[in-house]
């Protein structure tokens, strides 16, 4: 699913979506996961998480250590604290608790979504995301 797909949805229910991200860095299948994962979030400490994280994505073939210093640069980011953030054990420690977050939850692989708690396994596009959000509001009591 393409963030272009998460922000047409967030344009089509702005006052009832809230999409949260975490990180689920599936080193055996992707080597270079968890480094990416902590390039979007160094790139985040300068508030610059969905830059780096779209360009991580765009380059997912491209992703050793001289790689993400060049992303960081093109993406105009102070290089040095960049390297510093993405060695910080606050960093580190934000992926852990993702990736423990999500084995308890029963996440599997990425991307996984959950409507209001409960995890979605259907597809992953507008057309099968859509009727999920809208069938979750409708059971939901309005409160006044």
């Amino acid at each position: 699913m393409s963030r272009h797909a998460v922000h047409q949805l967030q344009r089509e229910f702005p006052n009832s979506l809230r999409f949260v991200f975490r990180h689920f860095p599936l080193e055996e299948i992707h080597p270079h996961a968890r480094a990416a994962a902590l390039a979007a979030e160094a790139a985040g400490a300068q508030t610059d998480f969905w830059s780096m994280h779209d360009y991580l994505f765009e380059h997912q073939n491209q992703l050793e250590e001289p790689d993400l210093q060049t992303y960081a640069i093109k993406l105009g980011l102070d290089a040095d604290r960049f390297d510093r953030d993405r060695r910080s054990r606050d960093i580190e420690g934000r992926i852990d608790r993702d990736l423990d977050s999500g084995e308890r939850s029963g996440v599997a692989g990425t991307p996984t979504f959950y409507v209001n708690g409960i995890r979605h396994d259907g597809g992953y596009d507008l057309e099968r995301l859509r009727p999920a959000i809208v069938a979750s509001m409708q059971r939901i009591p309005k409160v006044d």
